[in-house]
């Protein structure tokens, strides 16, 4: 059978809970100044459930959005603060990789604001440049449109390390971007950048098996992984959302999550894991599936 990479399951998601603290448009950025230990304990229950990467909690660690509280200053030693609370899980742990996480300029879900890709590019490089000595690999993550993709894509290829692009779709029609471009619109971007993997992520898993086939045909590694989000509210698209904006799903339990990845598998998936909603229960019960079902975790 397949080698399989699992990733994770939500960091940030997963922070916010733990803290029980209220939700602000920092998200998980804000939990991990007031608790930073926290977030090595969700990577090592991560890889204890048998995922073999760690994804760096640095997300939202943009200074676009720090600059709301004054913090846009701190970007650098909080970059530093994720990638060491990684590390520590990772050497408790024994084993695994670290990615280093990148998430959207601007706000996610909103391939509407079209950051402008001299800009990202450079923004993102600061974070590239940061991270790039202490991870094993770069995950762009929740990419909204073809435009969102270039100006990160370009600042990656600075980084000298593997990078992994990950696509959020269409809820209701996985075969589309976000934005309403086909997925197969990325094409020219691969080509150009030439990313190790392509990934779909942060979208209903429904829509996730619906594009799965899509991204077997680009002849990379491909893989997703799923959040657990009924939809994306029309609170969440506003300015500064806070994450109370969104409702979980109720029946989206671990054996029904790893239900929907192993048909990502079956169609050619050979990195799963999850996205926000989706915990250590979910991930201990899709390692117990893939080992069941003869594949090998790396």
């Amino acid at each position: 059978m397949s080698d399989i990479t699992l990733l994770d399951g939500s960091i940030g998601q997963e922070l916010v809970k733990r803290s029980g603290d209220r939700a602000t448009p920092l998200w998980s950025t804000r939990v991990m100044i007031d608790r930073p230990d926290l977030v090595a304990k969700v990577h090592l229950d991560y890889f204890n459930a048998g995922a073999t990467v760690a994804t760096t909690n640095t997300y939202a660690v943009h200074r676009s959005r720090l600059v709301r509280v004054g913090l846009e200053d701190e970007v650098l030693s909080l970059l530093a603060v994720a990638v060491d609370q990684a590390k520590q899980a990772r050497d408790a742990h024994g084993r695994g990789r670290i990615a280093g996480a990148l998430g959207p300029l601007l706000a996610t879900y909103r391939p509407d604001l079209k950051p402008d890709p001299d800009e990202a590019e450079q923004k993102f490089g600061e974070l590239v440049a940061a991270m790039a000595p202490h991870v094993d690999l770069f995950l762009i993550e929740t990419v909204s449109s073809i435009l969102e993709a270039e100006g990160v894509l370009r600042a990656t290829l600075h980084g000298g390390k593997p990078v992994w692009l990950a696509l959020t779709v269409n809820d209701y029609d996985g075969t589309h971007l976000r934005s309403g471009e086909p997925l197969s619109d990325i094409v020219p971007l691969l080509d150009r950048f030439d990313p190790e993997a392509v990934l779909l992520n942060c979208s209903r898993p429904e829509a996730i098996t619906q594009g799965m086939d899509i991204l077997a045909g680009f002849g990379r590694m491909c893989g997703g992984y799923a959040n657990g989000f009924t939809r994306i509210s029309d609170g969440f698209l506003k300015d500064a959302p806070t994450v109370d904006a969104l409702e979980q799903r109720v029946d989206l339990g671990p054996s029904v999550y790893a239900d929907h990845a192993m048909r990502w598998v079956e169609h050619g998936a050979t990195i799963v894991g999850g996205c926000c909603e989706v915990g250590p229960e979910h991930i201990a019960e899709l390692a117990r599936r893939l080992r069941a079902a003869g594949h090998r975790i790396v």
